[in-house]
């Protein structure tokens, strides 16, 4: 496990400061674990979504190493805000890496200060171990 979380944050980091992944939060994680370690994991559509299929191993406190991050947060849409949630991924330490604006880091409870283009404040949901991510089948 600790090799893939190792592939998985030195691919995030390599993107830090990048826009390329601004409003693609999830996208920006599932890359990170999948594209620096040729493997394919099964989440949902949305942030949001992702954390209901794990909410079986949803923990709270501070996110331990590797880990994905889980926040509610209010997203624009063509029919008005609608909850697609946040995700980030942990790297030890209360720091999350995570696809906002740009690629960055902050603490996990600094991300509930953050304004999306809603207005809204992400909200701290909890965390998932990677060995959870992994173990999701495909549906």
């Amino acid at each position: 496990m600790e090799k893939l979380t190792k592939n998985m944050i030195r691919w995030a980091e390599s993107k830090l400061d990048s826009a390329e992944y601004a409003g693609w939060c999830l996208a920006f994680i599932e890359d990170a674990l999948e594209i620096s370690n040729n493997i394919e994991v099964f989440g949902g559509e949305s942030a949001k979504e992702s954390c209901e299929m794990y909410k079986d191993s949803l923990q709270t406190g501070i996110p331990e190493r590797g880990a994905f991050v889980f926040y509610d947060c209010l997203c624009p849409s063509k029919d008005g805000p609608v909850n697609w949630g946040h995700c980030g991924i942990s790297l030890g330490d209360g720091k999350v890496i995570h696809a906002w604006d740009v690629v960055r880091i902050d603490g996990y409870t600094e991300i509930e200060r953050l304004t999306a283009l809603t207005g809204d404040h992400p909200k701290y949901l909890g965390w998932v171990p990677l060995d959870r991510v992994l173990a999701q089948k495909q549906e």
